[in-house]
């Protein structure tokens, strides 16, 4: 291997004969496509498609037929499951040429797929289905490889194709997806029987073969050659033109980040709530701190897969790594949105056809700071975090094209008619209604007890993001493991948390403003219990509960206070209290005090918050025994023998006790939680919801 190449890092095989063996077509189809998707330098997410064409009975004649399995709209190949493939009737889809008028009739063509369907499948049929049926192979690979699109997005692509991969590899022409082009690609393969596959200007890359192996290794035979040529063509040469700016330190980065990300999600996020996503890979820093930045990144992304996610072009905002003055891209930052947005509408008025969709929201999805990173912003994480991923390709597509050759971006026209495509617009209405609580993003104290935990899974299960805090590292960690499992990893991040620490609650508000790009939600939870006559409370444990239930709610409340202000968004806090800040109990004076002073400090939060939109509202739950951690201990015990009972009989006591003669759980503290923190309580500040099952002694007045 020559001394250029040997460090470079090539796709490896990872077809096991062992599990293909007892496979049937569309098993090894969807194994083809699982492996292929799961590397994302082979396709990003979402994008490509795979297919069979399978011999299958016909359910209606009882004849063996040819059907197709291609990967259905929408899919991602990564992680598709059988249900996840459309099947159509070969016959029937071959058939569509005799009917079709020619380029000007595509997006018709797309409502006759359905009459093609086999067996009933509700799967729907992506727009590249005829790029796959009209081809005359088996098996069909279209993959979005880095390597393979810094090819189609150089002005010398097809030079470049024919150089790398002579005669195995065709090329064609940009040609935006649909019938046309999977008449194209049938034509050439007709015209080239000896070629294994084609790349499509400015798209990606088709392979084809006889067998789901063969297929699958030749894609990655093709991809790796593409990787080993670039890596001996720039080897020694600088990419995009050298840097001109230095990385600062990875935590002054994610500082930066931090303070930043609140100030635009406010901006952008007045008609939709954004989540945001930070990522400063090497990768990313390369491009940011490079001579040919700004030049490369007004070009714009090639792939229709990348601007799709990302919009066209990002927003670079003016910074100086070496003179780092974050104030300064504060105090300029509307000004720069404000570009941004006129030159979108520009864009929009220009390229707009008579029934072209409504201009979608005009701001920037890609932030990129010289020295810090890349920021992403989007409905919701995942989307946020995905946006991130497809610029990458987009860098490194940049990388390699401009290094070689020189790189283009679709023609403005081109890239429009995509973005507004009819039938992406159809896609986007297809979109299940935003939940109560999609874009939000929740702070939680004490997450990984009793209330805590249901807490969180209420507000994730109505769209919120949720930051996890508590003490307790293992039961921190179990929690946000289970959560990722459920939810999945996106909505969900963990933080070690004393609340009576302000070093700790500043450290773990710039992670909530990294990770999701600021908080809306703050459920101060943090507990503590504890039961002893006055004159046998030491000093030590009257200061403990009032660290942790006053100081500790002081300092979650001031930092969510000072990150609300930032993002003009409003802002929402809920305080969970108790019964005892309301009625007194004996033998728990330190308790009671600090359930109190909770209580009047979140009406003093309502009155200084409801100018800016920030509503404070309290929770006054009682006897939670189930889950608590407060009642895991002593505190169980002592409440027990203040009332002269065994510690078994304390969960019907107070049962019987409550005016409804019912418990209360968890799961009925979070649902008044959740009411609060949602926009059914929008106009309510200041107020107290009891969850108590009925005590007349507790009776707000």
């Amino acid at each position: 291997m020559d001394t250029a190449t040997q460090n470079v890092k090539l796709l490896d095989n990872k077809w096991d004969d062992a599990k293909a063996v007892g496979l049937d077509e569309p098993g090894l189809l969807l194994y083809r496509s699982n492996l292929l998707g799961a590397d994302k330098r082979i396709t990003n997410y979402g994008g490509g498609n795979t297919s069979a064409k399978v011999m299958e009975t016909d359910p209606l004649t009882g004849e063996t037929v040819e059907v197709l399995w291609v990967k259905g709209s929408g899919g991602d190949v990564g992680t598709i499951k059988l249900d996840g493939f459309a099947t159509l009737y070969m016959d029937k889809l071959r058939s569509l040429k005799s009917i079709y008028r020619g380029v000007e009739d595509e997006d018709r063509m797309v409502g006759f797929l359905p009459h093609a369907t086999f067996n009933l499948n509700a799967r729907a049929a992506s727009i590249d289905t005829p790029l796959h049926g009209f081809l005359p192979y088996k098996h069909v690979d279209h993959m979005h490889p880095d390597a393979i699109i810094a090819i189609a997005a150089s002005k010398s692509s097809r030079a470049l194709t024919q150089e790398i991969f002579g005669d195995e590899i065709g090329w064609l022409p940009w040609r935006r997806p649909g019938f046309q082009l999977g008449l194209d690609l049938e034509a050439f393969a007709k015209a080239n029987p000896h070629a294994k596959g084609v790349v499509l200007e400015s798209h990606g890359l088709f392979t084809w073969a006889d067998t789901a192996k063969d297929c699958y290794e030749l894609t990655l035979r093709i991809i790796n050659q593409a990787i080993k040529w670039f890596a001996l063509k720039t080897a020694g040469k600088p990419a995009f033109g050298g840097a001109v700016a230095a990385s600062l330190p990875g935590d002054e980065r994610r500082k930066i980040a931090a303070r930043l990300m609140p100030e635009i999600r406010g901006r952008i996020g007045q008609a939709e709530r954004k989540l945001g996503h930070f990522d400063d890979q090497d990768a990313v820093l390369e491009f940011v701190n490079s001579a040919h930045l700004k030049p490369l990144a007004h070009l714009g992304t090639s792939c229709p897969d990348h601007f799709l996610r990302t919009k066209i072009r990002p927003l670079v905002l003016d910074f100086d790594p070496q003179s780092p003055d974050v104030d300064s891209v504060l105090t300029g930052l509307d000004a720069a949105l404000e570009s941004y947005r006129a030159d979108y509408t520009r864009y929009y008025q220009q390229c707009k056809h008579p029934d072209s969709p409504k201009m979608r929201d005009p701001n920037p999805v890609i932030f990129l700071i010289p020295g810090v990173g890349m920021l992403s912003f989007a409905r919701d994480k995942a989307t946020a975090r995905i946006a991130s991923e497809f610029y990458v390709n987009a860098i490194n597509v940049m990388r390699g094209a401009s290094t070689v050759s020189e790189y283009q971006g679709l023609p403005q026209q081109e890239a429009f008619d995509i973005e507004y495509w009819l039938l992406e617009e159809a896609k986007l209405q297809r979109i299940p209604k935003p939940k109560s609580l999609a874009g939000r993003v929740a702070f939680i104290t004490g997450a990984a007890g009793g209330i805590g935990r249901a807490t969180a899974e209420r507000l994730i299960a109505e769209g919120a993001c949720v930051v996890l805090a508590d003490i307790d590292q293992e039961s921190l960690d179990t929690t946000v493991a289970d959560f990722g499992r459920r939810f999945g990893g996106d909505v969900v991040r963990g933080v070690k948390l004393n609340v009576t620490s302000e070093s700790e609650v500043l450290s773990s508000f710039v992670t909530a403003s990294v990770e999701f790009g600021g908080i809306d939600i703050l459920v101060s939870n943090a507990g503590i219990a504890s039961s002893a006559p006055i004159e046998e409370t030491e000093l030590a444990m009257w200061n403990k509960n009032i660290d942790i239930l006053a100081t500790g709610y002081f300092l979650v409340s001031r930092e969510a206070f000072r990150l609300f202000r930032r993002q003009k968004l409003g802002g929402n806090i809920v305080f969970v209290a108790s019964k005892n800040g309301l009625a007194s109990s004996p033998n728990a004076s330190a308790y009671c005090t600090a359930k109190a002073a909770e209580i009047h400090l979140a009406r003093c939060l309502a009155l200084e918050g409801a100018k800016a939109g920030i509503r404070v509202n309290t929770v006054n739950p009682d006897a939670v025994l189930r889950g608590s951690k407060i009642w895991s201990g002593e505190w169980r015990e002592q409440r027990a023998a203040s009332s002269n009972l065994a510690v078994d009989q304390l969960e019907e006591h107070y049962r019987k006790r409550s005016l409804l003669q019912l418990n209360v759980f968890p799961e009925d503290v979070a649902e008044a939680i959740y009411f609060l923190a949602s926009d059914a309580s929008a106009k309510s500040t200041g107020n107290i919801i009891n969850v108590d099952a009925g005590n007349a002694i507790s009776f707000t007045r």
